[in-house]
């Protein structure tokens, strides 16, 4: 890592040696674009440096950032670092509570309130006396109420020359989503991002000539390290969605060379080609020598994914059968493993090479080893936060006495350097026959059913685990006879593959979605365990009692 490699001075690069590149492609509803050229970026992003500037809050002051991806987020996060302050992120989905939560404990001066599905909700959790920016993109009722960038920018001179900030500086709190209760504030420096470029790039190769579609929200670890501060490092042009609705037009827009995604978006992905054309169809079709070619990218063009050369995932684990699936379209899904505290850095597998069923062997600078008491991950790294907000005895719990991160994972190291993730510490229950489970494996397995949006394995202190299963709404709208038969057949091929004491008694079947809203996930999708015990957990012993395989909770 050198002084150059660090944020602010990425964007001087740019600035002054590609500013008339386009690097940034914004929606701006329906069919219309608006192109973004790196001399803009700096014009942007040096006149609302000036307007905060001008504030006159204490160097360091925290200023937040609610709005789903978009241009503005980019230059509102710039904009932060070179006024001399730290940014909150806030992910775009978050209830009332929560944002005033953040808020509060973050003790913002100020908030970008941006592009927003859901602003009248959220609203009531902005304190009134907060000063609040308005994006154009913005909901109509916040354009209403708070100052707009574009005004803003008018009004202030740009902020000249190239103020620095030194690589131990606090750039940003990032609150984790939450999976196991309130969010905690994760604080990192310019130097941790600059370095965890310097190692993902010597892993999965990025330049100036790359695509990226920016969706997932860039409040999570992964988007803001991979596509902000790889955007950055690089030069590469980025593309953002515009809406759920839009989202395979906006892939093919992009047509991105590098593809991030959850689990449960590429199941969607494999869920829309089977729409299209049955899962036995396809894989008759690929095994013919020339017209297995032709539909590998024909599919692969569909997706808007022709032009992919390296395609990601992570966030949760990934099932090795999805894996499979792709790699067998020709897209081979590289799996990386991190979080939130070491910037997401930490594993993913080499591209070329069957890793499946790891997250590969850690990146170059990263230490790992397993603690043989618990199975425990262990990891450190120059990516590693500076500890959590205003929580220096959560802090020192969550490090071991010689530093190193205690990631909550359980896993395994073979030979070859190549970690296995087995399950979540604190996800383990035992039976009532006194055997522990863990249920990350099974819920890989379940989730490979068409019908199954996401799961769940409970059963402390049961005769044997259960599944509870939301369905999808392909699921939720077949006839039920058919879709029992089938999920029965599912089961006894899940079941068949597991130890006696980890078999599951029965599938209870919801059709009432998981939502943030709900709070049964988080912003990233991963389910609340502790959630939907409370929701379904007194039924446990009734699905049981009941010896039906099949149970309609709804």
């Amino acid at each position: 890592m050198t002084e150059s490699s660090l944020a602010l001075e990425r964007l001087y690069h740019w600035e002054s040696t590609a500013p008339d590149r386009v690097c940034l492609t914004q929606p701006m509803g329906g069919e219309v674009t608006r192109d973004f050229t790196w001399r803009e970026v700096g014009e942007q992003v040096r006149r609302m440096a000036a307007h905060l500037e001008a504030q006159q809050w204490e160097p360091g002051s925290r200023i937040a950032i609610l709005s789903k991806n978009c241009a503005w987020w980019l230059f509102s996060d710039l904009a932060v670092w070179m006024a001399g302050h730290v940014s909150v992120p806030l992910y775009p989905t978050l209830a009332t509570d929560t944002v005033g939560q953040i808020l509060r404990h973050s003790e913002a001066k100020a908030c970008f309130v941006g592009k927003l599905d859901g602003w009248d909700a959220m609203a009531p959790g902005v304190p009134a006396s907060m000063p609040c920016i308005t994006y154009p993109l913005s909901p109509d009722a916040a354009r209403a109420e708070h100052p707009g960038w574009d005004e803003l920018c008018a009004e202030a001179d740009m902020l000249v020359g190239q103020p620095v900030r030194a690589a131990d500086e606090l750039a940003t709190i990032i609150y984790t989503s939450g999976t196991t209760g309130v969010p905690k504030g994760v604080m990192h420096s310019f130097g941790s991002f600059a370095w965890a470029l310097d190692a993902g790039i010597e892993r999965i190769p990025m330049s100036i000539d790359d695509r990226m579609l920016s969706y997932l929200p860039l409040a999570h670890v992964v988007e803001r390290v991979l596509v902000e501060h790889g955007w950055l490092r690089t030069g590469m042009h980025l593309y953002f969605a515009d809406s759920l609705d839009t989202f395979a037009l906006d892939v093919q827009r992009a047509r991105p060379t590098i593809f991030f995604s959850v689990p449960r978006l590429w199941v969607k992905f494999q869920q829309g080609v089977h729409h299209k054309l049955p899962e036995a169809k396809l894989q008759r079709l690929l095994r013919l020598p020339v017209v297995g070619g032709l539909v590998r990218a024909k599919v692969r063009k569909g997706l808007g994914l022709d032009q992919c050369r390296i395609a990601a995932g992570g966030a949760a684990p990934m099932p090795a059968a999805l894996l499979e699936w792709f790699a067998g379209l020709g897209l081979p899904i590289n799996e990386g493993y991190g979080m939130t505290e070491n910037l997401a850095v930490s594993h993913i597998t080499i591209p070329g090479r069957n890793q499946r069923g790891t997250v590969g062997p850690a990146y170059s600078g990263v230490e790992h080893r397993i603690d043989p008491t618990t199975g425990e991950v262990q990891m450190r790294s120059p990516a590693l936060m500076l500890g959590y907000y205003k929580e220096e005895q959560l802090t020192r719990d969550t490090f071991t006495d010689d530093g190193w991160l205690k990631t909550g994972d359980k896993g395994t190291i073979d030979g070859q350097g190549l970690l296995r993730i087995t399950g979540r510490v604190k996800d383990l229950f035992k039976t009532g026959k006194g055997k522990y489970v863990a249920p990350a494996p099974i819920e890989d397995k379940l989730m490979m059913h068409p019908a199954v949006e996401a799961c769940v394995v409970a059963g402390a202190n049961l005769g044997q685990p259960v599944g509870i299963v939301m369905l999808g709404e392909d699921g939720a709208a077949a006839p039920r006879d058919a879709l029992e038969r089938s999920l029965l057949e599912h089961l006894d091929e899940v079941n068949a593959g597991l130890d006696p004491h980890e078999r599951l008694q029965c599938l209870a079947l919801t059709t009432t979605p998981w939502t943030v809203e709900n709070d049964l996930v988080t912003p990233t999708f991963k389910v609340k365990r502790d959630r939907i015990d409370q929701r379904y957990g007194e039924a446990y012993e009734q699905w049981e009692a009941a010896g039906q395989r099949i149970v309609w909770v709804d």
